[in-house]
């Protein structure tokens, strides 16, 4: 027993943040699962670019599928090549999900970042995928945009799991906690099961502290009177802010409102720390796993960060310590005039847009590979 699995007993599931089909093929997955006690995979259009987009891997059975489906546009052709590897990963994750009773074991695939802020034509995506996947431990992503709210409620009452991304503020996360019950709500409501109906609300952490240090370098550069002051928030921020949600978390739980789903068997949403690769290199390469070890979470970690783990990680509870002292830490935030909420407003549609030029790279080198197909 290593590292990675002694995060399950301080409640915390490790995911691979990673997905390509010769890892798969070779059992890279597999031997996660088995010595590490991996328990879920995500995707997202950066990773399926850099899978697709590169190298041979895949061109033997997008051969075959342009035989068989010469008049395919680009973008069935990419998700015949996705689905397949989600299934692949799913069907490797199956044992986990069973052992756990539908609490984990799940593979990610995400939406298409063209239609983030189109809310019913993303429930309609949610639905196709889900079909066409057709996997129990699926779970469908969908960005924590304003128009992703009531796009993940419909998703939750038609009975789909959901891993909701790009959420950055607490605002943000509240709204998308909140979608969650109320999709559970209405499934109840009409005596429909919510017992293996799972979500989690991934978090996206080291992107705050990247944005927010290059103001701080810039300003005590520039020797600004409060410099001491910006100097012992630097690196911080993100941590901070992960507590609080954290921390609502819990108290939500708590809940009468809550309490009353639980009672029926639904299952939390669970908090998932995204974006947990250091940045930085003046910062300890598993920040952002150290500092982030909590019950009922997920951390979605890079192979990088996670081999990391495994060498010299410290697996305790930390995400419970000095909440006080990540108060401080925001309150200084806003008083230092640092705007955590532009920032992390600004994070998202750059988020969107970071995947929509991953989804245009990723179609683009498909299409590459059979010129005459329909676009």
């Amino acid at each position: 027993m290593g590292r990675l699995n002694d995060l399950a007993a301080q409640g915390q599931a490790v995911w691979l943040d990673f997905v390509d089909r010769k890892f798969l093929a070779a059992g890279g997955l597999q031997k996660l699962v088995d010595e590490d006690g991996l328990t879920g995979v995500t995707s997202n259009p950066s990773i399926f670019e850099k899978a697709m987009g590169h190298g041979d891997a895949y061109d033997a059975e997008l051969a075959e599928f342009d035989k068989a489906h010469p008049d395919a546009s680009t973008m069935a052709r990419y998700e015949h090549l996705a689905i397949q590897d989600i299934q692949a990963a799913a069907d490797t994750l199956r044992p986990v999900y069973d052992r756990l009773e539908a609490k984990d074991g799940y593979v990610s695939l995400e939406v298409s970042p063209y239609l983030a802020a189109d809310t019913d034509a993303t429930i309609a995506e949610a639905a196709k995928l889900w079909a066409e996947v057709d996997r129990a431990n699926l779970m469908i992503k969908i960005p924590g945009t304003p128009q992703g709210v009531p796009a993940i409620a419909a998703t939750i009452d038609a009975g789909i799991n959901v891993n909701v991304t790009l959420l950055f503020s607490l605002d943000a996360y509240k709204a998308v906690a909140l979608a969650y019950v109320s999709g559970l709500e209405k499934r109840a409501g009409r005596g429909e099961p919510i017992d293996r109906i799972a979500s989690v609300a991934s978090f996206f952490v080291s992107r705050i502290d990247t944005r927010i240090d290059d103001t701080i370098d810039a300003r005590v550069a520039a020797d600004d009177a409060e410099s001491d002051a910006l100097k012992a928030v630097r690196g911080k921020v993100a941590i901070a802010n992960a507590k609080l949600a954290y921390a609502w978390y819990e108290a939500f739980i708590a809940s009468d409102r809550w309490q009353a789903l639980a009672a029926k068997g639904a299952m939390p949403q669970r908090l998932l720390w995204a974006s947990t690769g250091t940045k930085n290199p003046d910062y300890p390469d598993t920040l952002y796993l150290d500092t982030l070890i909590g019950k009922d979470t997920v951390n979605t970690v890079p192979p990088k960060t996670l081999d990391a783990f495994r060498d010299h990680g410290t697996a305790a509870e930390t995400l419970t310590a000095d909440v006080d002292g990540a108060r401080h830490t925001l309150a200084e935030t806003e008083r230092l005039g640092l705007d955590l909420n532009g920032v992390t407003d600004t994070l998202v549609e750059e988020g969107v847009h970071s995947f929509a030029k991953a989804f245009d790279d990723l179609l683009g080198a498909i299409a590459a590979k059979h010129p005459e197909a329909v676009g």
